[in-house]
Formats: structure tokens, C-alpha cells, sequence
């Protein structure tokens, strides 16, 4: 088994930058996701993803209350250690 997560925070930045169809590099930790495009759709098909990765605590309130990278990303490794 690998030591490196499966939800690292460039995989979570990937994954949010291919659905915004942009580069994971354009996005900022602390930018407002929704301000740039992203919809509760979207979200969804990304706790769906990442609960089927580990997080299998992840609920979208986690993500769709504080729409931010750096944030998701915190969430995401509590989510996956439950």
C-alpha cells in the first residue's frame, strides 16, 4: 500500500480544476469555488468520487458550507482517518 493519500491536496486541486476546466495552478487555497463556477452538482459528484477514495465520512454540507481548497482539503483528511 502506498504511504502517499490518495486525497492529497494536489489530487483535490486536480480534481476541482478539471471540472472548472482550468489549471489546478489557477486556483488559490483560499478562493471562493463558487465564485468561480462551481455548482452543488459539482460538488456532489466530487463527495461521491472522494467517499469511494477513503473519505467515506465526507457529507456535502462539509464541502458547501466553506467552498475553499485549503478548507476541503482539512476536511477531506478527517473525513478519510473516520
Amino acid at each position: 500500500m502506498s504511504s502517499t493519500p490518495a486525497l492529497s491536496a494536489d489530487r483535490v486541486r486536480a480534481d476541482v480544476a478539471a471540472l472548472l476546466g482550468c489549471q489546478p495552478a489557477e486556483i488559490a487555497l483560499d478562493e471562493n469555488l463558487f465564485d468561480r463556477g462551481l455548482d452543488s452538482v459539482r460538488i456532489m459528484s466530487l463527495v461521491e468520487r472522494w467517499r469511494g477514495e477513503g473519505a467515506a465520512g465526507l457529507e456535502f454540507p462539509d464541502l458547501a458550507e466553506r467552498p475553499e481548497l485549503g478548507h476541503w482539503t482539512t476536511v477531506l483528511g478527517k473525513a478519510a482517518a473516520e
